[in-house]
């Protein structure tokens, strides 16, 4: 098993009163103070996350574009410098072996994920470059996210600059305190998001200027906590949960990460024949859950002794005051506001995602 990546400021998160705790790969903060309130704060105005359970390489070389392209299941070929988009790598099955968030840049691709997913995502990748002229670097950098309707304005005063306008994956590189940085606009929460990619060392430097700046945009410190109740009020699925080698994109609603224009790709014969057919027979749907405490991942939804969904994330959530879940549902039960009903007893309705009136839902 590989170590758990550890964010370079723990020390001086846990001297802050935060609770670390295991996250996608990585050591991270659980929580600074309570998670309701900081889930609160991203969604009234802003919050700032250690995205250190996020990893990072490039792809360089002659063919690296070519390469890309026809391996993933977006189209890089069309994007400029300064220009990002989401998409998946998938198996000849169509099923998702790893989701991306990739970047281009001057004369590479910077790719980002889950720090669990970097060796599975560089690996897949790798056993494709025959005669290419590619090759794979990781990278040593770590994001710091700003998330929250106050996010831009926060990130413009910790870095003193005024930022370009970016479209979602948009990016820059930049420099602060004599650091190296990238800025990416990028939402986890279904907010306005910006990351900021810096060394090790640059981390505490970014770090500190923001959390100066974080009383007077009304800015907490937040955890992973906070992070997953807005996300799945937000309905974005994350790998491990909702997304894996036995889903397809489709299934996961994840139509942002696919291209039907741009040829072939691995698993596109599946993915295309599973559009043309109008529709999946599992669908993952947000659910609105009758009881007190959130059901937990794995819990079947049963109709007349047969399983008609399974429960992937949920969380009690502090914006509405609901239980809600995703989960995956048989098709035929997947209409908003349908009963349905867990092996326990308990009721659920499904609702449409998001769950939130305001967020957008955003690939993770």
């Amino acid at each position: 098993m590989t170590e758990s990546r550890r964010t370079p400021l723990a020390d001086y998160h846990v001297s802050q009163g935060a609770t670390l705790a295991e996250y996608h790969g990585a050591m991270v903060p659980a929580r600074f103070t309570d998670p309701a309130s900081e889930h609160r704060a991203v969604r009234a105005a802003s919050g700032l996350f250690d995205f250190s359970f996020r990893a990072k390489f490039r792809l360089k070389g002659r063919d690296h574009a070519r390469f890309l392209q026809r391996l993933v299941s977006n189209d890089v070929k069309k994007l400029a410098p300064g220009q990002g988009t989401y998409a998946t790598l998938l198996n000849v099955q169509g099923h998702i072996v790893v989701d991306l968030r990739l970047y281009c840049a001057e004369d590479s691709f910077l790719v980002d994920t889950d720090a669990d997913l970097r060796e599975k995502a560089t690996q897949s990748l790798g056993r494709y470059i025959i005669a290419d002229q590619v090759e794979i670097e990781p990278l040593d950098l770590y994001g710091l996210a700003f998330q929250g309707p106050s996010a831009l304005p926060l990130l413009e005063k910790t870095l003193h600059i005024d930022l370009p306008a970016l479209q979602e994956f948009g990016h820059f590189a930049s420099n602060y305190a004599g650091f190296p940085i990238r800025v990416v606009r990028a939402s986890s929460t279904g907010e306005e998001g910006y990351e900021v990619w810096v060394s090790a060392r640059g981390m505490e430097a970014v770090w500190g200027a923001a959390c100066g700046q974080a009383p007077t945009y009304g800015t907490l410190a937040c955890g992973c906590e906070a992070l997953e109740s807005l996300r799945i009020e937000a309905g974005i699925p994350r790998y491990g949960q909702e997304l894996g080698e036995d889903v397809i994109p489709l299934e996961a609603g994840l139509w942002n990460a696919l291209s039907f224009n741009k040829g072939c790709y691995v698993g596109q014969e599946i993915v295309e024949r599973a559009r043309s057919r109008g529709h999946v027979n599992w669908q993952l749907k947000g659910l609105i859950v009758n009881a007190p405490q959130p059901p937990r991942p794995g819990e079947k939804l049963v109709a007349e002794g047969r399983e008609i969904g399974e429960v992937t994330s949920s969380c009690i959530s502090p914006t509405l005051d609901k239980t809600l879940a995703l989960a995956y549902v048989r098709r035929e039960v997947s209409e908003p506001g349908t009963k349905l009903a867990f092996a326990s007893g308990v009721t659920a309705e499904v609702a449409t995602l998001p769950f939130h009136p305001r967020a957008r839902s955003a690939p993770a």
